[in-house]
C-alpha cells in the first residue's frame, strides 16, 4: 500500500544532482540518496516523499498539550506525525519517531480524507501535525489540511520552523495555528545541539506574525546550562516582545533527560519560575510553564487587571471567566487568541485511535 509520492520544492543543480529546497540544509542528492531528514529522496530525476500516507500513530489530545493555550481552549485535537526530522537535536524528546529509519515497522496507512473523517467522527476541533516536524512531510500535511478544511476542521502545526521561504509560505497558508519551537536564542546553541541555525527560525516567526493569519505561540525547552542563563532568556524575551509583540504566548518547558543528553539533569522548577519572571519583566502578556505542575504557570491572566481568566490544572480547565469574544469581564480588555464559540472541557484525556485507508 505504501508508495513514494511526488514531492515539490527542489531544483536541478546543473552538476547531475537535485537540491531539496524545503529547508536551509539544501541537501544535494544523487539517484537513490535521501536528504538529512531521511524521508525526502531522489528517485530518477525527481524528488519523492517516502512517508506520504504513513503515520506513526494517532491520538486525540487536549489542544493545551501542543501547547496552545489561546486557540479554542478546552477543545480536542487529533494528533499525528510520520518519521524523520530535518534537525538533529541531541535533546530530542521524540527521538523514537524523529530518528526512525525502519519506517514500515511503525507506520500505519492513513489517507488525508480518512484523517479528516476520523477527526470529524470524534468531534475534534482540529488536526495537529506533530511528534516530528511537518516541514519534511509538507505535501502530505497540506493535503490533510485541505480535507480538514472541507469539513470545517482547523489545522495545527507543531514545528521547529526550519524552512525556506517558498515551502514556508505554501505550508502555512494551509495552517490555522502553530506552535514554533524556539529552541534557544544563540547561534552557538543551535549549531552545537541541533545541527541547524537560529536565523531561519526567527525568519519563520517573523513571517507568521507579520505576513500570515496563523495564530502563533512559541515554546522554548529549557536545558540546564545550555540555554537557561539570565542573559539568553532576557535576549529571547526582549526579541519576542519587540519583534513579534507582547501578546504572543510564550511557553517555557522543562527538559527531561533524553536521546543523546541522558546525563543532563532535568530542569529544576525554579529555573522555569525564573524564566517566567524574566519574560514578564520584558513585557510579555502571556507566559506559561510546561512539563511541570505550576498553577501560576498554567493560568491565563488578564494583561491589564491581572485577573485569572482561564485557570488550568495541567491540561484540564478548572474554571474560566472569559467573556464572549475573548474579553476580560472585569476590565473589558481583549485577550489575544482564537476564542470563537464556547470554551471546551475535553480535559487531560489521551485517546489512541486507529484510522483506516
Amino acid at each position: 500500500m505504501f508508495e513514494n509520492h511526488p514531492a515539490g520544492y527542489w531544483r536541478a543543480t546543473g552538476d547531475g544532482r537535485i537540491q531539496c529546497e524545503v529547508c536551509p540544509r539544501d541537501c544535494k542528492l544523487h539517484e537513490g540518496q535521501r536528504g538529512a531528514c531521511f524521508v525526502r529522496m531522489r528517485e530518477g530525476d525527481a524528488m519523492v516523499l517516502t512517508t506520504y500516507g504513513r503515520s506513526s500513530g494517532f491520538c486525540i489530545d487536549p489542544i493545551e498539550k501542543k501547547p496552545l493555550n489561546h486557540f479554542h481552549p478546552g477543545s480536542s485535537v487529533l494528533s499525528f506525525g510520520t518519521a524523520g526530522c530535518n534537525l538533529a537535536c541531541k535533546f530530542c524528546q521524540n527521538s523514537d519517531i524523529s530518528a526512525a529509519r525502519d519506517m514500515d515497522s511503525l507506520m500505519e496507512w492513513a489517507s488525508p480524507e480518512a484523517i479528516a473523517a476520523t477527526a470529524a467522527r470524534h468531534g475534534c476541533a482540529s488536526v495537529a501535525f506533530t511528534y516530528n516536524d511537518p516541514a519534511i512531510f509538507l505535501e502530505y500535511a497540506m493535503d490533510v489540511a485541505d480535507s480538514c478544511h472541507a469539513r470545517q476542521i482547523k489545522t495545527v502545526a507543531v514545528s521547529a520552523g526550519y524552512m525556506r521561504e517558498g515551502a514556508r509560505r505554501d505550508f502555512f497558508a494551509k495552517i490555522d495555528a502553530a506552535n514554533i519551537d524556539l529552541k534557544g536564542f544563540s547561534e552557538d546553541f543551535y549549531f552545537r545541539l541541533t545541527a541547524a541555525h537560529l536565523q531561519p527560525v526567527l525568519d519563520t516567526l517573523l513571517y507568521l506574525r507579520r505576513e500570515s493569519d496563523v495564530w502563533l505561540e512559541i515554546t522554548t525547552l529549557l536545558i540546564p546550562g545550555k540555554n537557561d542563563s539570565d542573559e539568553e532568556l532576557t535576549a529571547l524575551s526582549n526579541w519576542v516582545a519587540r519583534e513579534l509583540g507582547r501578546d504572543v504566548p510564550l511557553h517555557f518547558s522543562a527538559f527531561h533527560p533524553a536521546h543523546k543528553m541522558r546525563d543532563t539533569p532535568a530542569t529544576p522548577p525554579e529555573t522555569l519560575t525564573r524564566a517566567r519572571k524574566i519574560a514578564m519583566r520584558a513585557g510579555l502578556d502571556y507566559v506559561y510553564l510546561g512539563n511541570v505542575h505550576d498553577a501560576q504557570g498554567d493560568t491565563t491572566f488578564c494583561p491589564q487587571c491581572r485577573a485569572p481568566l482561564i485557570v488550568r490544572d495541567w491540561f484540564r480547565i478548572e474554571r474560566h471567566d472569559l467573556a464572549q469574544g475573548g474579553l476580560c469581564p472585569g476590565c473589558g480588555a481583549a485577550i489575544a487568541g482564537r476564542f470563537e464559540g464556547q470554551i471546551g472541557d475535553f480535559g487531560r484525556r489521551r485517546i489512541p485511535v486507529t484510522i483506516g485507508p
